[in-house]
């Protein structure tokens, strides 16, 4: 696992300042401390930072092939290397190392920009073609790795593992983009392709970026999507000892390194079937790892603990300190852009503690996309069940004024909120979805932001991103569009983007079996019933690992990874927030209604209302705002 960063000048051969390439590779030293590199040529320079993992003693980069006409500067891990290399040998190329690095130099030679086809893994890298004056870059599929990129005023385009990276540049705009953050306090993050500046890009995951010296930079090209082409009569049982041949095979080609391998393990179904898998894989202890609360509510170590008994793994458990805000002001200069996501803070303790005993771990992520695992998949299609009956110009002024009048009830059971569900109606299913999904409401966004704000959006509205995701799906079932699209948004810009930054914080390389392209592409082209079955989602998931989980782990109410934020800022981190929120990074923005800020912090710390979520967004909105570049 590395840091890559790069500078073409994509009109001529300008010189590049290899003392400007060496800080911007220095930013991501976190990244790849074990070894650095540079290569500069006339208009190109690529910078390496690498975390050493396969092929110890050679592999550094960037990498040429033979003749030295091809480069890459890569991020990642190809897990099929062996099997490409020897195909590639076949054909007449000779390696000089055994790492995965050199099999991507020889790919393209042999067939261009479609060797990204036959990848498998996570990868992110620049490449330059001398002879074809070429530069390619490309994201893995699912978007495990970071890729961002900017073409400068000058002509020249930068590219980074992480944004900190660009920003070390000079010449880079740093004008925020009002869409990114409607977006932002919409989602908790920025969605792919935006950034928070308005002239930098995320390449987004499944995408390669083509630029030839003298031409036009064009858009994006997507070389992968999820097909959800569903398959009809399938034999369940059949199906469940498939799946179990799958994963574990998912898991065996993510166990390759030279290096200290273990696992996250927090007594969920996802890390607890990786791990599962794992103890059948090797003659020796697993090494896991996971983290305590003191609060019951959120903690889940007697689970995990149950899992590391049953499979004798070499288990390590921390307690975090119930009241650890000391990570707070260092989240937004890990993340280099808003980032709402709490569980970045037990996420990042978590990697710190991994990193005590092994130098790769494997994680559960992605578990709850493919499988449906989330209950607002649930919910979704009950409402979409509802919508079914009416058409929308009846639904629209009912539900919606029913919605209006309904009070809002933080403080009531579950089932008396029912503000939410009305609202939810109110809307066509994307809108729905949106709805349900979204940090703060189309009506709490509203009069947060200031009337200029509103004017600088010019109509734009969050919801357009899965708009435009809706429109490129390949599945029309409510349950399936759902998952597509929180795979193309929720699970690339938040949780891989947290677990890439948290772990990369301290030099860990983290893989994901459940995110395997093959096996996500297995499991989206089953029916959605077997995913989503009643009120259990991860239904045949679940089934299929009953062999090897007891009934306790598999089907307890999911617990999530989440800290007592209402609870800090009522109490702990109330002088903090007020201190934000009445402070003068977001009143000099001049794009918040600061009365309005002031009401939700009054109302929250009243117990009024639970404004929690939002008030953290807000809370690293300004510190990101006071972040020096």
């Amino acid at each position: 696992m590395c840091g890559i960063v790069g500078i073409f000048d994509t009109q001529g051969e300008r010189g590049i300042d290899r003392d400007l390439l060496g800080r911007m590779n220095q930013r991501q030293f976190h990244r790849g401390p074990d070894e650095g590199g540079l290569h500069v040529e006339p208009g190109l320079g690529f910078g390496h930072r690498r975390l050493s993992i396969i092929d110890l003693s050679s592999g550094q980069q960037p990498l040429f092939n033979r003749d030295k006409t091809v480069v890459v500067t890569y991020n990642g891990e190809i897990y099929n290397f062996q099997a490409l290399r020897a195909e590639l040998e076949a054909l007449g190329h000779r390696f000089e190392t055994h790492c995965d690095t050199e099999v991507i130099v020889y790919a393209w030679e042999a067939w261009g920009e479609a060797c990204v086809e036959r990848f498998r893994g996570m990868f992110a890298f620049g490449l330059w073609d001398r002879t074809r004056r070429t530069l390619f870059l490309a994201r893995d599929r699912l978007g495990v790795k970071p890729l961002h990129y900017a073409v400068l005023p000058d002509g020249c385009l930068v590219f980074g593992s992480e944004l900190k990276a660009l920003l070390a540049h000079p010449g880079l705009p740093r004008r925020i983009d009002p869409q990114a953050v409607e977006d932002y306090f919409a989602y908790g993050y920025v969605p792919d392709p935006k950034t928070i500046y308005r002239d930098v890009y995320k390449l987004p995951p499944g995408h390669t970026l083509t630029l030839r010296r003298g031409g036009p930079v064009g858009a994006p090209v997507a070389y992968w999507d999820v097909p959800f082409a569903v398959r009809g009569n399938l034999d369940e049982a059949q199906v469940r000892g498939e799946l179990i041949e799958r994963l574990r095979e998912a898991v065996d080609i993510r166990r390759v390194a030279d290096v200290p391998l273990g696992a996250f393990l927090s007594g969920g179904v996802d890390s607890s079937a990786v791990v599962a898998m794992m103890a059948g894989l090797s003659d020796q202890p697993v090494n896991t790892c996971s983290i305590a609360f003191g609060d019951p509510a959120y903690n889940e170590s007697r689970y995990a603990a149950e899992v590391a008994g049953r499979y004798h793994t070499h288990h390590r458990v921390e307690q975090v300190d119930p009241d650890d805000f000391s990570l707070i002001d260092r989240l937004a200069g890990l993340y280099d852009e808003p980032y709402a996501d709490s569980s970045a803070l037990p996420t990042y303790r978590v990697c710190e503690l991994a990193r005590k005993e092994v130098v790769v771990a494997l994680s559960g992520d992605g578990g709850d996309e493919t499988w449906a695992g989330y209950r607002r998949y649930r919910f979704h299609g009950y409402e979409e069940r509802v919508r079914s009956l009416l058409p929308l110009g009846l639904r629209r002024p009912l539900f919606g004024t029913l919605g209006r009048w309904y009070p809002k009830a933080d403080w009531a059971p579950k089932p008396l909120r029912a503000k939410a569900t009305l609202e939810a109606l109110a809307r066509d299913s994307v809108e729905g979805y949106f709805h349900g999904v979204s940090l703060l409401s189309d009506a709490q966004r509203g009069r947060m932001f200031s009337p200029g704000f509103k004017r600088e959006l010019q109509g734009y509205h969050a919801v357009e991103v899965l708009r435009g995701w809706a429109a490129k799906a390949p599945t029309r079932h409510p349950i399936s569009l759902a998952q597509y699209l929180d795979l193309k948004t929720y699970l690339p810009g938040d949780i891989l983007t947290k677990v890439d930054r948290a772990s990369m914080a301290h030099a860990l390389e983290v893989r994901v079996p459940l995110l395997d392209h093959p096996l996500v592409e297995w499991v989206s082209c089953l029916p959605p019933e077997l995913k989503l079955r009643g009120t259990e989602g991860k239904f045949l998931f679940k089934q299929a690992l009953e062999p090897y989980l007891s009934k306790d782990i598999l089907y307890r109410p999911k617990m999530g990874f989440s800290i007592p934020l209402a609870a800090w800022f009522r109490g702990p981190l109330q002088a903090k927030l007020r201190a934000a929120v009445s402070g003068p990074a977001l009143a000099g923005s001049g794009w918040f209604d600061m009365d309005y800020l002031k009401a939700m912090l009054d109302q929250h710390q009243s117990g009024i209302r639970d404004h929690s979520a939002g008030l953290w967004a807000l809370l690293m909105y300004d510190s990101f705002l006071r972040l020096d570049p």
